[in-house]
This record gives structure tokens, C-alpha cells and sequence, in this order.
């Protein structure tokens, strides 16, 4: 993902609101999110190039979502892929915590990256440009290619969006959630950051929504999960210029048993 809105616990009946934008090359292969035929409880796009994810949920409530962080001077070319640190996590169960803790310790092949991961009550952020890791407090955060909530304007502009779409306390649409990130104005140059790609691609970049001729916004994706532990996932996939595919699925968050001790009785 290059936009990620996060809403921990603003809305009576809905504890958790994400929302997203992934960008990439057009040329870049994709599939679109779905169960995964080797991991059924997994639900994700996949990246058919390097195999990994940049959002998903399983049926036990885990939850990943990845950006990565802008910073050209220290890209290495021969890097592992950063999605894998979203599927890795979503097909483990291991406590986030102590997947953040053991990752900060084996994060520096990677090229820059913000990871998301836990559950809607339980969730963390987590650079390996930006030190330790942080448990989300109830609140409404924004993310895109550096630290979270850095306020470049269409992290700004779209938390403010967020912010009102969510303060009337009444259930919110996945609909109105994707209008926000649909949004493709262009913020003044004098706003925009200085990441080192030139003035041209940052205003490229600038829009929530991303069109170019070769990169733009591939898939849009809103994650809802309920007080009852619903979940409501609708991605809206993207060619240059139209919209491909709208999935949805609702199911609901099965608990996580815990492992019977050997020599139990049931």
C-alpha cells in the first residue's frame, strides 16, 4: 500500500475501520484478493511476482498491511520483497508483539517499510526507518511512504476526511470510505515533501488516487470490522482508466483456540 487510514475504536459499532490505496507499475503482475488456495483461512491480493501481500486478514481476526517508505539514496536492488512480512505474519500465530520484536532484529535486508499487523483490538505500527514498535491507542492514523502520520497533505487531507466521515457515531459504508481514497487532487508544490525522486514524480505522487501513464493506483481496499467481530472486505481493482473488478466478502472472526496440552482429558 502507498495510503493506508486507520480507525482503532472511533465508532460504536464498528471497532475498526482500515482503508487503503496500493500503487505499482501496471506491468507489475497481480491477483486479486481472495482466499488463497494454499492458506483458505488467508484473505489477500497477491503480488505473482515476489508471492507476497501488502493487505490482508485471515479468518481469526489477524490483520497486516504494509507501505513502503520513500528513500531512493538507500534502495538495494538485490533486497528480499517486503511483502512477505505481511503474508509471513498472517500465516503464523505468533503474538504480534513478539513478531515486531523478532523482525527488528532481521529488518535490515529489507528496503524501507511501515508493517501494520495484530488484531482489531490488539494492533501495531512498526519502521524499520523508524526504531521501536508501537501499540495503536483508540484513534484515527494516517500512513503513506514515510513515518506514520507524517503530514504529507493527502495524509493530512484524507485523515480530516476520515475524521468527519467517522464523527457521526452511525455506521459507515465501505462506499464512503472509498470516495476518500478516490480523491485525485493535486496539493500546491510548495506543500509537497522532497523524498529525492524530482519535483515531476512528486506531484505524481501527490493525489490519494495515482494515474500516470506507467504507475498509478492499482487496488482500493476497505477493511471493516464490527463490535460483533464482522468483517466487511471490499477491494476495487484498477487498469489505467477503468475499474476492473469489485470483490466483497463478509464472514465472521472465528476465536482462536488455544493448543491442548498433551495428556489432556476432552
Amino acid at each position: 500500500m502507498c495510503l493506508l487510514l486507520i480507525a482503532l475504536t472511533s465508532n460504536p459499532s464498528q471497532k475498526l475501520v482500515i482503508a487503503g490505496n496500493r500503487d505499482e507499475y501496471y506491468d507489475r503482475p497481480t491477483a486479486q484478493a481472495r482466499f488463497w488456495e494454499n492458506a483458505p483461512e488467508l484473505l489477500a491480493g497477491m503480488d505473482l511476482r515476489a508471492g507476497g501481500t501488502w493487505f490482508g486478514v485471515t479468518r481469526q481476526g489477524r490483520i497486516a498491511a504494509l507501505t513502503d517508505y520513500r528513500d531512493p539514496a538507500s534502495v538495494q536492488c538485490h533486497a528480499p520483497s517486503r511483502g512477505e512480512l505481511v503474508s509471513n505474519f498472517l500465516l503464523s500465530q505468533e503474538p504480534p508483539a513478539e513478531y515486531l520484536d523478532r523482525l527488528t532484529q532481521e529488518a535490515d535486508p529489507y528496503n524501507g517499510f511501515n508493517l501494520i499487523v495484530g488484531k482489531a483490538d490488539e494492533l501495531y505500527w512498526y519502521s524499520n526507518k523508524g526504531g521501536t514498535r508501537t501499540k495503536l491507542t483508540p484513534g484515527i492514523y494516517g500512513l503513506s511512504n514515510h513515518l506514520l502520520d507524517t503530514p504529507w497533505p493527502k495524509v493530512v487531507s484524507c485523515k480530516k476526511a476520515f475524521s468527519n466521515l467517522l464523527s457521526g457515531g452511525k455506521d459507515v459504508s465501505p462506499e464512503d470510505v472509498l470516495s476518500i481514497l478516490s480523491d485525485r487532487s493535486v496539493p500546491p508544490d510548495e506543500t509537497l515533501p522532497d523524498t529525492g525522486i524530482g519535483i515531476e514524480w512528486e506531484k505524481i505522487l501527490a493525489p490519494a488516487f495515482i494515474a500516470s501513464p506507467t504507475y498509478g493506483t492499482r487496488s482500493s481496499t476497505v477493511l471493516l470490522i464490527t463490535a460483533n467481530d464482522q468483517v466487511t472486505f471490499i477491494e476495487k481493482s484498477y487498469a489505467p482508466g477503468s475499474v476492473l473488478s469489485t470483490t466483497r466478502h463478509k464472514f465472521q472472526i472465528k476465536p482462536t483456540l488455544p493448543p491442548k496440552e498433551h495428556g489432556s482429558v476432552s
